[in-house]
């Protein structure tokens, strides 16, 4: 590409993926196959972005093609990015090793974030991954003696209604990048198994759930099917709760929905220079409890979703967002970096001069995320977290935390969470849907029943009432995404709670 006369810059970014994905589907009382839909989604191809010399200027354009990899593949790629380039008076460069992304080591070695055996993975291996989950979540419904004394007997315990559905999803992904300016060819390989499950009890209107993610297959056990099953045991006969504002304990599956879809939008760099985050000039403020911490790390040894390097070709790390409360950095990919490192109302937005905070705002999380995860080809880089993970200061017990609440609701799942009154304002909405239980004198007092409560409050407040931060944390993945929350459970004084009407219940 860069041996065209009018090519000024210019990067080859190629990928090959493959997501398998087999779904759960067992209803005791209605004929069905348990495990069904084995199916696999596989795509290759390669991405040029390039900078053009034209009678009018540099212009930037980006192209891309499938399915082949040679040199005829890649000039249809660069004569479609030829041909959609455009002025952009903001974009300095394509990508250079210039900024603070984390320090170099003379021992740096590739992070091999993959497992052979997941990569090598065919449709039987696959199938029984289903089946492994079928048969834990069947093993934990027999062996209730809850139900056995619900049905009366094990022969009519499937008149129960019992239900389990979900998924496993395994990711293979290549990658491989060059540029002008990173001439060195980067390659990089990872893999990722996660697995999502609910369960319900159709006749005591009661709902569990149960999730795992890991990168190699020997951590796959499908104890996530077996912890929804047991969950929708213990959420037989919920109760109702009135309208109001209550202490409450977020599980790790509602603080990971939270933060994913109402609070990181306004941790992103590109949400500054737009001007549209709630936390505008405030890099180096207090935004939260002193007691909350948040940061990214694209580089730690050992987490599912890490990474060597990012879709740009720079080294990942670890950005901290938000440290003993102050906001202390931003996700960037480097095309925002260089705005805004030259935007002269920088210093407006961010509240420091952008000079002074480049650890902050290094470009350390440029990816191009593929619909259910893994990297595409087809995309332009964005920044994307990748282990976001969340510490308190200090970590309390499970039990510390119920002591602090009091009186109050634990939230275990929530679904269709998302911002209302745009991202700025910080209010969210969203349904709790199981897995969620009455706090009663510092301790568990009764399930609460699934779909009556939905949550209506403020993500700034949240972080800013803070009661505790549990010290153990758990993996946590949204469906159809590979970013990976290590969340903790979290006490919070005051949230607001509203009443779904019963009649709804009858829908």
């Amino acid at each position: 590409a860069s041996s065209q006369p009018d090519v000024a810059e210019a990067e080859v970014f190629a990928s090959a993926g493959a997501n398998l994905t087999v779904r759960l589907n067992y209803t005791s009382h209605i004929p069905s196959n348990g495990v069904e839909e084995p199916k696999s989604t596989e795509s290759y191809g390669l991405g040029i972005r390039a900078t053009f010399r034209t009678p009018g200027g540099i212009k930037t354009g980006f192209g891309s093609e499938p399915t082949d990899l040679s040199v005829d593949g890649a000039a249809r790629a660069l004569d479609k990015a030829r041909y959609g380039a455009v002025s952009d008076t903001e974009f300095v460069s394509l990508p250079k090793l210039e900024s603070p992304q984390r320090a170099a080591t003379t021992n740096d070695e590739p992070l091999a974030n993959y497992d052979p055996a997941l990569m090598r993975i065919g449709g039987k291996g696959l199938v029984d991954a289903g089946w492994r989950m079928m048969d834990r979540a069947l093993d934990a419904f027999q062996s209730s003696e809850d139900l056995m004394g619900i049905a009366g007997s094990a022969e009519k315990m499937s008149e129960l209604g019992l239900i389990l559905g979900g998924d496993v999803v395994m990711l293979q992904d290549r990658m491989a990048i060059a540029s002008n300016h990173i001439p060195k060819v980067q390659t990089e390989q990872t893999t990722l198994v996660m697995s999502f499950a609910t369960a319900m009890i159709e006749s005591q209107a009661s709902k569990g759930s149960g999730w795992s993610v890991a990168s190699k297959l020997a951590e796959f056990t499908g104890e996530a099917a077996a912890e929804a099953a047991r969950n929708a045991i213990e959420s037989m006969d919920g109760q109702r709760i009135p309208t109001g504002e209550y202490n409450v304990i977020l599980g790790p599956q509602a603080v990971a929905e939270i933060l994913e879809w109402v609070l990181m939008p306004g941790l992103s760099l590109d949400m500054f220079y737009a001007g549209a985050s709630p936390f505008m000039g405030k890099l180096g403020q207090a935004v939260a409890s002193a007691d909350f911490n948040l940061y990214d790390d694209g580089a730690a040894p050992g987490l599912p979703s890490s990474k060597s390097i990012t879709d740009e070709g720079l080294p990942t790390g670890r950005t901290d967002l938000i440290r003993g409360g102050d906001l202390s950095g931003l996700l960037a990919d480097y095309y925002n970096y260089q705005r805004m490192l030259n935007d002269p109302t920088g210093r407006e937005k961010l509240g420091v001069n952008p000079a002074d905070a480049l650890a902050k705002i290094a470009p350390r999380n440029g990816f191009r995320p593929g619909n259910g995860g893994g990297r595409n080809f087809g995309a332009m880089p964005g920044a994307v977290s990748s282990n976001l993970v969340i510490e308190g200061t200090p970590g309390h017990s499970q039990e510390e935390l119920l002591r602090l609440v009091g009186n109050g609701v634990y939230i275990g799942r929530i679904w269709y969470t998302y911002p209302v009154n745009g991202i700025t304002s910080g209010d969210f909405s969203g349904t709790i849907i199981g897995d969620s239980y009455l706090i009663q004198d510092g301790r568990f007092a009764a399930p609460l029943k699934p779909n009556t409560v939905r949550m209506n409050d403020n993500v700034l407040r949240l972080i800013n009432n803070t009661l505790g931060i549990a010290a153990q944390r758990r993996a946590t993945v949204r469906w159809s995404s590979d970013q990976v929350t290590w969340a903790p459970e979290i006490a919070v004084s005051g949230f607001g709670l509203e009443e779904i009407s019963e009649y709804m219940e009858s829908v």
